[in-house]
């Protein structure tokens, strides 16, 4: 072997190694998967009309099949003021997508043996032993009543906790304890204090009699810092980011990857707007300069469309990503089936919902394109995403926009997708 070739083998070999290296994610053309370049055009000018319409700040979309990136494309600004382009690489935050992440990490503890999701959520925060409901009454008034059974974390996962957000019948207590909403990251105490305290005040249900959205991924997040003994961001980062390679996820943004945080915008029917600075639940929000403190697995995350991706390709893999092993794939199969019954979830129909992601039960009732068995979610700054089984498909569609009141890119997304399929 000449001097030259030893020296390519070992720069090729110490550019893999390098520390915080990521893997590409697999490519192909749109043709190679069964996907229409022409017909995939639509959906390139119509993201760029949502943007010339100043509508969009700016987004990223990223759409894989066959366990392949055939689009991923950027549209506007990362920045409007600034001027700055939206790169391939912008992070964003996905508020509610980290819900489904911290989903993964409950199983991932079941599959291990360290806990079992009938388990009642006493176990891990005693103070949960003796939850209270607020009840409705006569002239907008409530009566408080004991619990009439135990919340589990089956529960929480499915969202049937009775727990919401903190605008139920007692909001006036939520309130006055400091709790309401889902944004997390201005909070001086971490997550598990906030939590031991949420568990004093009247939840919104009766365990189990209801689908309520709510703090309930947040109150798992505590979970398994009590089990693991580790903080949720540390956990998560050595559990699933590192084997996934999700280099630019994070609670908190390390300051030399500011510059590539996307600009929170509100639109209300007319025009985009700036959010305020920081802000609250509409805002740029403490991700930079905060108190770092409080790790929220119901909304906490900020990422990159490259690295949803990666996470989302895990599961529609049964479990695996570049031959790391995240979940078996029968825990895949019982996160992404319908737990409800007969239970409404939201105001959508046909659908129902698993252990962290909707579900799509019925195409015709539902009457939007997709497949049955297709699962995902969204986030609070209008981010969304899918994976459709059946079409071997995994959607990420990010942009950061609260509030986005008039908006129908999430259903046009829908359409111009699935028309670009040809097989």
């Amino acid at each position: 072997m000449t001097k030259t070739t030893l020296f390519l083998v070992f720069s090729f070999s110490l550019f893999f190694l390098t520390p915080g290296f990521s893997q590409e994610l697999p490519k192909a053309t749109p043709e190679e998967v069964g996907v229409s370049t022409q017909r995939l055009n639509f959906l390139t000018q119509n993201m760029e009309q949502y943007v010339a319409n100043n509508q969009l700040p700016g987004a990223v979309v990223l759409l894989a099949r066959k366990n392949k990136v055939f689009y991923h494309q950027t549209f506007g600004f990362l920045d409007k003021e600034a001027k700055t382009t939206m790169p391939s690489n912008a992070i964003f935050r996905i508020a509610s997508q980290t819900k489904a992440i911290v989903s993964v990490a409950i199983m991932i503890l079941q599959e291990e043996g360290q806990l079992n999701i009938t388990d009642p959520l006493s176990k891990y925060i005693p103070e949960f032993k003796e939850s209270t409901v607020a009840v409705t009454g006569e002239n907008d008034g409530y009566t408080i009543e004991k619990a009439k059974r135990e919340i589990t974390l089956r529960d929480l996962l499915t969202h049937t906790a009775g727990i919401g957000y903190g605008y139920g019948p007692a909001a006036v207590k939520w309130k006055e304890a400091g709790i309401q909403g889902w944004y997390f990251a201005d909070k001086n105490e971490p997550i598990l204090e906030t939590i031991k305290r949420m568990a004093k005040l009247p939840m919104d249900a009766q365990p189990g009699e209801k689908w309520v959205y709510g703090y309930n991924t947040d109150i798992l997040g505590a979970v398994v810092e009590v089990i693991s003994k580790q903080t949720l961001a540390t956990f998560l980062k050595e559990r699933i980011l590192k084997p996934l390679e999700m280099n630019d996820t994070h609670f908190y943004l390390p300051k030399d990857k500011k510059d590539r945080l996307a600009t929170v915008y509100s639109y209300e029917n007319t025009a985009l707007q700036r959010a305020p600075n920081p802000g609250h639940m509409v805002g740029q929000g403490m991700y930079v300069e905060g108190p770092r403190k409080s790790y929220s697995g119901g909304a906490g995350y900020l990422c990159t469309a490259e690295d949803y991706a990666k996470f989302l390709l895990m599961l529609s893999n049964n479990g695996t990503y570049n031959d790391k092993r995240i979940l078996s794939r029968k825990t895949v199969e019982l996160m992404t089936t319908n737990h409800h019954g007969a239970l409404k979830v939201e105001e959508d129909f046909g659908i129902g919902f698993g252990l962290g992601f909707r579900t799509v039960e019925n195409l015709g009732t539902r009457g939007k394109l997709g497949s049955v068995g297709e699962y995902g979610w969204g986030g609070a700054y209008h981010s969304t995403y899918w994976v459709d089984p059946k079409e071997e498909l995994v959607v990420v569609y990010l942009t950061n926009v609260i509030p986005a009141n008039g908006l129908d890119d999430h259903e046009k997304l829908r359409n111009l997708v699935y028309q670009a399929l040809v097989d």
